[in-house]
């Protein structure tokens, strides 16, 4: 089973690129996050011909996520992270797709900071961290996989210079990343590949694709029950450096049918 997330920046502007994606790496279930796009301008019909059922909640101009399933159709459980009724943003959405709970997630950007933006960011991870232990607790098996908007350590970026008062980087979202692994989520591209920066992010600014001047900020998690079936993980760069391309790249993890053997 090959989970992938895909911050699409805009899916109506870039479905031509989201379908050749789909095409190439055929994964089985897609966390897409800024979707750009309403409910009803939601591209379902071009996404269900190629193989493709959905689940989304959309969001005029900005945010919007989706959960797509190669084959099916996943089975919606909630539609906004659980904590605070009041909060309008379309950044989290829930599924079952084959025996495994999805989360799609798009954490705030939370810049500039300090600044409402910054605390609506740390309020927003506050109730994500409480949703995460939940799911752990109930023994789900999960895969949490999103833009997460943290650069977990200075390890998951080209350099830290120019981002030294970025959102990205600040102490209190890394420390909550941090508990989130403590606490017993399991950071798929990093278990899989330790040593390698494995970034997903390139900005559009001074010329940072060319250079490979990335960050990791796309990241997918997974609970100890679908840890154990983690067979396989990485990053398609290649779809970054295509024509009208997002500013992210896909990043995914492939999971065996049952635990890997030991030796």
């Amino acid at each position: 089973m090959k989970i992938a997330t895909f911050n699409i920046n805009d899916v109506n502007r870039r479905l031509s690129n989201l379908l050749a994606w789909l095409d190439a790496s055929k994964p089985d279930v897609v966390c897409l996050q800024e979707l750009k796009s309403t409910d009803k301008a939601f591209p379902i019909e071009a996404i269900r011909a190629v193989g493709y059922g959905a689940v989304w909640k959309g969001e005029r101009t900005w945010n919007g996520v989706a959960i797509l399933a190669r084959g099916a159709e996943p089975v919606l459980i909630r539609n906004a992270l659980p904590g605070d009724p009041d909060d309008e943003q379309s950044r989290y959405n829930e599924a079952a797709v084959n025996g495994v709970l999805v989360g799609s997630i798009y954490m705030p950007n939370g810049n500039p900071q300090p600044g409402p933006k910054f605390q609506y960011k740390l309020d927003w991870f506050d109730r994500f961290l409480d949703h995460a232990a939940s799911l752990l607790f109930e023994g789900i098996p999960a895969v949490l996989a999103g833009d997460y908007n943290v650069v977990p350590t200075d390890f998951d970026i080209y350099s830290t210079r120019s981002f030294s008062d970025n959102a990205l980087l600040q102490p209190e979202p890394r420390a909550a990343f941090a508990q989130l692994i403590d606490m017993g989520w399991v950071d798929g591209l990093r278990s899989i590949h330790p040593d390698e920066p494995m970034f997903t992010f390139w900005s559009y600014l001074r010329n940072r694709w060319p250079r490979d001047a990335g960050l990791r900020l796309d990241h997918l998690l997974l609970s100890p029950a679908v840890a154990s079936r983690l067979r396989d993980a990485g990053v398609d760069r290649d779809f970054r450096g295509v024509q009208n391309a997002s500013d992210h790249a896909p990043a995914w993890i492939k999971l065996g049918r049952g635990a890997a053997s030991r030796t």
